[in-house]
């Protein structure tokens, strides 16, 4: 149920809106760099402080392992003090993170700078796509998910090409990369007040469709969604626990070592997945506010992820191939998977819908970065031995399919008469 406490106050007009579209996906270009800022300098920090794959994993699963709790808590703090006050102070604790991960040449440093960083990038993510239901309904909810998901990972690509555009730093060490991420961590701050700023008075000037906030959480509520819902989850962890620890952790190392490509090649070759996603994810959310089908969507972007995993661990076709299915399937499954909660739960559980996805998301990459790293240095996986990271493509190829079977249980449910209107055109919230 929507509160209406603004009845009778005119709509907020469309260039507001854009701005805080903006705003919001400015603040998350800088939360996704920082978060694909380790892969780049993955080389580095084995070759110069000499951390295993096991603790690269680390890395990105202890960003994860906080978030297991935190992001829940995270969407509950969303839904009742605002998208905009707790979007700026999450991404305070993500600067303070980046800025520790920059600061020592120690294992246990660096790993409490992701902890910390963790601790505010999902919850800030919760935060970011309550903000978009705030400002876009009806038929621009999943385009301007789409636009502002294509900002963020132009910070994904930012990071991935940034041996190239920031080749100085990169021949100073590890450190210099990392430093620039934590500046970026800054912008992301400052972006994020801008926005809380504007929408506090914009709530006094139009109608927003702002949720009511619960006097208190039953957890009991976190079994009631529907199955539906459950299978968008199922969706979501496959998928991001297959994408996030090979392309942000292991994928320009697993290039170097296999394809024998230079640091700049290889990031520039992980970076070709985010720079597709820049342009293509928001046109397949405006062809998905078109035509619906969400459910048939997911299973064909689904998938296309196991796919290019089986041709890498086949060896069949080029990297190349493997590295574009991929990102059609990067920007496809997110177009329709996030906008999708919005028809499964009402309005004043977004917060907590997207929290406990996340919850789960962060659980799965938890184990799947600790896992993979485990696996490549058990394999033996190097440059020396580049066979090592069969067992690793291996896992990713399994898991994707998993993905997939979650995406056809969905598409089956949706289209019968236990629905709820994902294959229909438009993306309005339920009633």
């Amino acid at each position: 149920m929507t509160t209406d406490v603004r009845a009778g106050l005119p709509q907020p007009p469309p260039a507001l809106a854009w701005t805080m579209l903006a705003l919001v996906s400015l603040a998350m270009f800088g939360n996704y760099y920082v978060y694909d800022s380790i892969a780049p300098v993955a080389d580095l920090l084995q070759r110069q402080l000499g951390f295993s794959d096991s603790q690269l994993g680390l890395l990105n699963a202890i960003y994860s392992a906080p978030n297991i709790v935190m992001v829940l808590v995270g969407g509950v703090i969303v839904d009742r003090f605002g998208a905009g006050r707790s979007t700026f102070w999450f991404a305070l604790i993500c600067l303070i993170g980046a800025a520790l991960t920059a600061a020592a040449p120690t294992f246990p440093v660096m790993a409490l700078g992701r902890l910390l960083f963790g601790l505010g990038a999902e919850s800030m993510n919760v935060a970011v796509i309550a903000a978009l239901g705030l400002w876009f309904g009806g038929s621009r909810l999943a385009f301007s998910f789409g636009l502002m998901i294509s900002i963020s990972r132009a910070g994904s690509f930012a990071a991935d090409y940034s041996p190239t555009i920031a080749a100085p730093l990169y021949a100073q060490g590890w450190q210099p990369p990392l430093v620039l991420a934590a500046a970026l961590a800054a912008t992301s701050l400052v972006c994020a007040w801008f926005y809380w700023r504007l929408e506090v008075g914009a709530q006094h000037r139009h109608a927003l469709a702002a949720p009511k906030a619960s006097d208190r959480f039953v957890w009991a509520d976190l079994w009631r969604f529907d199955r539906s819902y459950w299978y968008l989850v199922g969706i979501c962890v496959a998928f991001y626990c297959v994408i996030f620890p090979f392309r942000s952790t292991f994928a320009i190392k697993y290039f170097q070592h296999a394809y024998g490509m230079p640091l700049d090649a290889a990031g520039a070759m992980n970076g070709y997945v985010y720079l597709a996603a820049i342009f293509a994810t928001p046109a397949f959310g405006w062809l998905i506010d078109q035509v619906g089908r969400r459910a048939l969507f997911l299973s064909v972007g689904a998938l296309l992820l196991p796919t290019s995993f089986l041709m890498l661990f086949m060896g069949s076709g080029s990297v190349w191939m493997s590295t574009v299915l991929i990102g059609i399937s990067f920007s496809l499954v997110p177009a329709a998977l996030w906008p999708a909660v919005a028809r499964l739960v009402e309005p004043a559980r977004y917060g907590t819908a997207y929290g406990l996805m996340t919850l789960v998301q962060n659980a799965g990459l938890t184990a799947a970065n600790v896992l993979v790293g485990w696996l490549n240095d058990v394999s033996g996986a190097s440059a020396d031995h580049p066979q090592g990271y069969a067992t690793m493509l291996a896992f990713f190829t399994g898991l994707s399919l998993v993905g997939f079977a979650f995406a056809v249980l969905l598409r089956l449910r949706e289209v019968g008469p236990r629905g709820h209107g994902l294959e229909a055109r438009g993306s309005g919230a339920i009633a």
